[in-house]
C-alpha cells in the first residue's frame, strides 16, 4: 500500500513539476527580454533538471531517506518556478500597462465653494452666483449642463484670468467657482491664496475627456540610433490619466552606439512661449510658465520643449508624482545628499547635510522644494533628479525580490510611455547581451528670475526667463551625443 501511494505521489509530482518549469518557460518567452544566448540554455537547463528529478522520483529514490529529500527538493523546484513565472508574468504586465498610452485624457472640474459657505450640496446651489474661467470653457459647460440636467440652474459670470476669478470669489461677487482641478497647483503656488485647500470645499465634481495627442516618433533600430525620452513628471491628485502641471522635465538623450545617457533638465518656472498640435487646447504661441504646458497634456510639453531647443524628441515617459509616494515606501525608502549648506529644516521639510533616507512623503516634498534655497527652481531641479536616480538605485537591488509583485502593481499607476513594449524589450535585451557600462552627463539651462504675465494664469507671476547661451549649450550638447560624441566635449 505504501509503495503504491510513493509511486502516485512521485508520478503527480513529476507532473506538477513538469507544468511548473513549463509555464516558466512559457513567461520568459513571453516577455521576450532573454536573448537566444541566455535562452537556450534556460530551456536546456529546465528540462535537463525536470528529467533528473523524475528520473530520481519514479525509478531511483528506493529507500524513505531518498525518497523524501526528492519530494522536498522536487516541491521546492515547483515552487521556485511557479513564483518565477508569476513575477514574470506581472513583469510582462507592467510594460503592458506603461506602454500602453491612453487615446484620451480626463480633466477633472469642480465647483467650490468657501468653507464657510451654508452650501452643504449641489441642490443648494440653484440660483447661486458662479464664477468660470474663459479658457476653461469646455470644463464649465460641462458641469453647468449636468447640473442644469437635474434643475440646478447657476448664474455664471466669466473671467479673464485665474486672479480674477479668485478676488471675486473672496470679495464676495461670486458665491462659488468652477475651477480645473489641474490649476489647483497653480492657486497654491500664489502666496495669497495658498490656504485655498483649507478654507475652500467642493460641492460638486465631474470630468470630460480630451484627445490625447501624444505619440511617438519611433528610431528605426532603438538598439543602434540616438533618440531623446521627454521624462514629464505630472503632479496630477486625480489620478494618473488626468493632465495636469509638468513639474518635471528632463529630455534624456541616449546613444546606444557609445552607450552615453545625456540628462538634460528644464526648471519648471522657464519662460517659454507655448507650442501645440490642434486639438491640445493651448494657447498657440502665448508666453507662459513651461510647467504650465502640462495642463493641455504631455504632447503640448513635448511639442515646446522640441521648439524650445530645436530638437525632435521621438519618446515621452511620464511620471505620476503623487504615486512615486506609494512606490518610495514600497521601496523602503530612497538616499539623497543633501550638499555643504543646503539643509532644510522646516514644519515640513527636515533633511540634513549628507546622506538623508527619506519616505515616500518626505521625497516627494524634497523633490518640490524650491523657497528655502536661494536658487529656488535650479536646487528644485537638482533635487527631483537626485529622488529619480534614489528610486532607481533602489529598484535595482537584488532585495526586491522580495517585494516584486507590489513593486510590479505601483509602478504600473506610476509611469507611461510612448516607447512600444517591443522597443522596451529590445533595450532589455541589448543590455543583457552586450552588458555596457553606461555613461552618465548631466546639463542644465539656466535664466534669470522675473514676475511676467503668464497666459495660464492672465496674470503675472514669478517665472525663470531663459539664459540663451544656455539654452544654445543644451542644444549643442544634445546633439553632440546624438553624433556620437560626448556632451563634455561642448564647451
Amino acid at each position: 500500500m505504501k509503495s503504491k501511494f510513493s509511486k502516485v505521489l512521485s508520478v503527480v509530482l513529476s507532473v506538477v513539476l513538469v507544468i511548473s518549469s513549463f509555464y516558466l518557460l512559457y513567461q520568459v518567452i513571453r516577455l521576450n527580454v532573454l536573448p537566444t544566448k541566455f535562452l537556450f540554455p534556460l530551456t536546456i537547463g529546465v528540462v535537463v533538471l525536470d528529467a533528473i528529478f523524475i528520473l530520481l522520483l519514479v525509478y531511483f529514490s528506493k529507500n524513505v531517506v531518498s525518497k523524501i529529500v526528492c519530494i522536498v527538493l522536487t516541491l521546492f523546484i515547483c515552487v521556485a518556478t511557479c513564483m518565477g513565472g508569476y513575477y514574470i508574468s506581472k513583469t510582462q504586465n507592467v510594460l503592458s500597462s506603461i506602454t500602453n498610452v491612453a487615446k484620451h485624457a480626463k480633466n477633472t472640474v469642480s465647483v467650490i465653494v468657501k468653507e464657510s459657505s451654508s452650501i452643504k450640496n449641489k441642490s443648494q446651489l440653484n440660483g447661486v452666483s458662479v464664477g468660470s474661467l474663459r479658457l476653461n470653457e469646455q470644463g464649465s459647460k460641462k458641469a453647468l449642463k449636468e447640473l442644469s440636467n437635474e434643475g440646478i440652474v447657476l448664474n455664471q459670470t466669466e473671467y479673464d484670468s485665474m486672479t480674477a476669478l479668485l478676488e471675486a470669489f473672496y470679495n464676495g461677487e461670486v458665491d462659488s467657482i468652477i475651477i480645473n482641478e489641474s490649476s489647483r497647483s497653480q492657486i497654491l503656488d500664489m502666496e495669497a491664496y495658498s490656504n485655498f485647500d483649507s478654507n475652500t470645499r467642493v460641492v460638486y465634481q465631474t470630468s470630460y475627456k480630451v484627445k490625447n495627442n501624444d505619440s511617438a516618433t519611433s528610431v528605426s533600430d532603438i538598439t543602434s540610433k540616438p533618440f531623446n525620452v521627454l521624462i514629464s513628471g505630472s503632479d496630477t491628485r486625480g489620478g494618473f490619466d488626468e493632465n495636469g502641471r509638468s513639474d518635471v522635465i528632463m529630455i534624456a538623450t541616449v546613444n546606444p552606439k557609445t552607450h552615453t545617457i545625456l540628462l538634460t533638465s528644464v526648471p519648471r518656472d522657464f519662460y517659454v512661449t507655448t507650442a501645440c498640435d490642434a486639438g491640445d487646447g493651448c494657447m498657440q504661441g502665448a508666453l507662459d510658465k513651461i510647467t504650465h504646458t502640462g495642463i493641455h497634456g504631455t504632447n503640448t510639453t513635448k511639442r515646446t520643449v522640441e521648439q524650445l531647443l530645436g530638437i525632435e524628441i521621438n519618446y515621452t515617459f511620464k511620471v505620476g508624482f503623487d504615486t512615486v509616494t506609494e512606490l518610495v515606501d514600497i521601496l523602503g525608502g530612497v538616499d539623497v545628499y543633501v550638499e555643504p549648506g543646503y539643509a532644510v529644516h522646516t514644519s515640513y521639510l527636515n533633511v540634513n547635510e549628507g546622506i538623508n533616507h527619506l519616505n515616500g512623503e518626505q521625497a516627494l516634498t524634497f523633490a518640490r522644494e524650491r523657497y528655502s534655497y536661494t536658487e529656488g527652481d535650479r536646487q528644485r531641479t537638482k533635487n527631483q533628479q537626485q529622488v529619480l536616480m534614489g528610486i532607481v538605485k533602489e529598484a535595482t537591488k537584488p532585495s526586491v525580490i522580495t517585494n516584486y509583485a507590489a513593486i510590479m502593481d505601483t509602478m504600473a499607476n506610476t509611469f507611461s510611455t510612448t516607447m512600444s513594449n517591443e522597443e522596451i524589450t529590445d533595450l532589455i535585451k541589448y543590455q543583457l547581451n552586450n552588458n555596457p557600462t553606461w555613461k552618465m552627463e548631466q546639463y542644465m539651462v539656466d535664466g534669470t528670475g522675473d514676475t511676467l504675465m503668464c497666459a495660464e494664469l492672465g496674470d503675472a507671476a514669478s517665472v525663470m526667463v531663459p539664459d540663451q547661451s544656455t539654452v544654445k549649450m543644451a542644444k549643442d550638447k544634445i546633439n553632440a551625443v546624438l553624433a556620437g560624441k560626448s556632451s563634455e566635449d561642448v564647451k
